[in-house]
């Protein structure tokens, strides 16, 4: 199969706007974790009261402005989960030098960008003015805006791209499923660059209070939102919810290497799985993640030992950083393995920039990409004690502090609801 490789990121994160800054910002250990129970009255009255938010202010200083970062008329036409994929996928194409006129080349640039709950707001508030004032409440932007697949929609209409035109929505695990999916569209053939991630946006209290219903959510840290996410943590009591977008530009290698593009990674190989066990909860042992991480290492034609690090899906759950780290241990320290737990390298960044949802496996792949292309372990925030039981979670999970280290495999984890499971094996070129 033709070989692929990244060579555009673009982010818009709760750590600001653009690669650059949040790459810096979340190396030196800030957190984009805020309370949010003055940002509307029925926030109030949930029991989880912080979520990892775009920060909002001028451009100039990489923060969220629409009216700055958009074109005239897409606040209108566009939901937010569109928009931050929008103002994403400009700076990947960007940092690509991507951005075609000629028709072989529109045709073959496709877009593949997925969320995993889309316009939750405007759901609701349709709903809520549908019910009081009935047919003509419904603005004839209401379907536009909700639907999934318009982000790639209006990022291949911006860009007049032609090539296949495609979105996934599989809960938490959306944004890596979009990468290795479009991965596979150019090593078929079906396109030579992919614009590639996903975006989300859902920062409501009903879809608060639905995932605190669902006993997802960290509850005990209102007064302390910086330290409510802690992945691996033996305090660790349930994931904060977050938003933004990742994308990727990817590549057919020889088409990169014949324009002279920047790479950055080798997408070296991608697995797939189903816990096929509970709807939102993992299997204690592990195994979906282990059989995703096995599958992306045989593609890749990689033995266990040739990982140097892992960004963990880790969203700071009991039970699912439990079940990561005992597939991670049982795959990496097998058959063709590392000696001890002390030579895996894992980080979970959502102790900086909470679970972004169907963003969360693009935005944590790009950091997987940079640590590679960097040669730096991105670090675990709030991590103070390993464990529960400690004498299993015996790693090297990076606590703290960013860890300089060569890196020339690396894997990056996202696992969902319905228990769907995908590990990308970025590797440098």
């Amino acid at each position: 199969m033709r070989q692929v490789v990244v060579t555009g990121l673009g982010l818009v994160t709760p750590l600001g706007i653009g690669v650059r800054r949040t790459w810096r910002r979340l190396l030196d250990g800030h957190c984009g974790i805020v309370s949010i129970k003055d940002r509307d009255p029925h926030f109030a009255g949930l029991p989880s009261q912080v979520a990892a938010i775009v920060p909002e202010g001028k451009k100039d200083d990489g923060m969220w402005n629409a009216k700055e970062w958009l074109n005239p008329g897409d606040e209108r036409r566009m939901a937010r989960f569109t928009q931050y994929a929008m103002v994403a996928s400009q700076e990947a194409l960007d940092d690509a030098g991507w951005l075609p006129e000629t028709e072989e080349d529109l045709e073959a640039t496709g877009v593949y960008i997925g969320s995993g709950i889309g316009s939750l707001d405007d759901i609701y508030d349709t709903t809520v003015a549908f019910e009081n004032g009935g047919y003509r409440k419904v603005s004839p932007l209401f379907v536009p805006r909700l639907l999934i697949n318009l982000a790639a929609g209006h990022v291949s209409m911006r860009f007049g791209f032609k090539g296949p035109n495609h979105a996934a929505t599989t809960a938490c695990t959306t944004g890596a499923h979009s990468i290795g999916d479009a991965a596979r569209l150019i090593q078929f053939g079906d396109a030579d660059v992919m614009v590639a991630g996903g975006a989300e946006s859902c920062i409501h209290p009903l879809a608060i209070a639905g995932f605190a219903r669902a006993r997802s959510l960290a509850t005990d840290w209102n007064d302390n939102p910086t330290e409510a996410s802690r992945p691996f943590d033996r305090d660790r009591a349930g994931f904060v919810i977050g938003e933004g977008a990742g994308i990727v530009v990817l590549e057919e290698l020889e088409h990169a290497k014949k324009r002279g593009a920047k790479i950055y990674a080798q997408v070296a190989g991608y697995g797939l799985s189903s816990d096929a066990y509970h709807m939102t909860a993992p299997r204690e042992d592990g195994y979906g993640p282990f059989l995703a991480m096995k599958k992306a290492l045989r593609h890749a034609g990689l033995k266990p030992s040739a990982v140097d690090y892992i960004n963990a899906h880790a969203t700071s759950t009991t039970l699912g950083d439990a079940a990561e780290n005992r597939a991670i241990k049982d795959l990496l320290l097998g058959e063709d393995g590392k000696a001890n737990a002390a030579e895996i390298n894992i980080s979970s960044t959502k102790g900086a920039i909470g679970h972004l949802l169907g963003a969360a496996g693009s935005v944590e792949a790009i950091f997987t990409v940079l640590g590679l292309h960097h040669n730096v372990l991105p670090l675990t925030l709030n991590l103070n004690n390993p464990g529960n039981p400690p004498e299993n979670f015996n790693c090297n999970y990076v606590a703290h502090t960013a860890q300089q280290k060569e890196v020339k495999v690396a894997l990056s984890n996202s696992f969902g609801f319905g228990g769907t499971n995908a590990s990308l094996c970025f590797t440098k070129m």
